[in-house]
């Protein structure tokens, strides 16, 4: 006697075909998609860089953020041991934090070297050198991040050519909680870090993130966020890690002595 039309061995077999069928479709669409979703993650890289430096056009389309980025920005590899520049590697394409999960190009943080929170640091960092509109080196950007409440939390630090004065900080990847954490993207927390030094006369660094508002005629310290400590922490401890031995002070102090 032949099996009905709804047997479960024909039922299952339509299943089964239309799961391939879907699996085959998001699977090719994923695969057609993904030059795209690489140019825009170029594109939106390009465009945080351009507004840590105070460079972004006016009128803000993919062209103009690409013009910008190639009239106005230089990538730079930078050996983080020795504050030298790295010849050979391709800074457009050097990706930091693929780097930092490999053993081979980066180095195991232990507890009290991580203060960061980001368990691993790759041997060298991609540096951004700006020029302004007339082509005088205008500032450095630094890639930075650290752990938050929620979340690891990425920024550009722009730094004027004394290499210490801090020009801009842009937060442009995190995860914290709205309206307390994620105030860190605030324009008006941001502003707060203008004109900021990283290093004291000593050459030690010397941002601090305080609770309440800093006095106004300080070099160093910073307003705490209300209600987000532990996320303020995270920012402490990005900068101290970052502006410390580990990260970019050798070769900020290279800067400084005319590197």
């Amino acid at each position: 006697m032949s099996k009905g039309n709804d047997s479960i061995s024909k039922t299952l077999t339509v299943v089964i075909s239309l799961c391939l069928v879907c699996a085959i479709i998001v699977a090719g669409t994923a695969v057609s998609l993904k030059p795209k979703q690489e140019q825009n993650r170029v594109l939106d890289k390009q465009k945080n860089i351009l507004i840590a430096a105070n460079l972004l056009p006016e009128t803000v389309t993919s062209k103009s953020i690409q013009d910008a980025y190639a009239k106005h920005i230089t990538a730079k590899v930078v050996d983080l041991e020795t504050g030298e520049y790295v010849e050979g590697i391709d800074a457009a394409n050097f990706d930091q934090r693929a780097a930092s999960k490999d053993p081979a190009t980066s180095i195991n943080l232990t507890g009290e070297q991580d203060v960061a929170s980001i368990k691993r640091r790759s041997n060298n960092a991609t540096v951004y050198l700006a020029k302004d509109a007339s082509g005088n080196f205008s500032s450095y950007i630094l890639p930075v991040h650290g752990y938050g409440l929620w979340s690891t939390m990425y920024a550009f630090v722009a730094v004027q050519p004394d290499a210490n004065t801090i020009i801009n900080l842009n937060y442009y990847e995190q995860g914290e909680t709205p309206g307390l954490g994620a105030e860190i993207e605030n324009p008006k927390w941001k502003a707060i870090w203008v004109g900021k030094e990283i290093y004291n006369d000593d050459g030690e660094m010397a941002i601090s993130i305080i609770k309440g508002e800093a006095p106004k005629e300080s070099k160093h310290k910073i307003d705490g966020l209300s209600g987000a400590t532990l996320t303020g922490n995270g920012v402490q401890y990005t900068f101290d890690f970052w502006m410390g031995e580990l990260g970019f002070k050798t070769y900020l102090e290279k800067q400084r002595q005319g590197a």
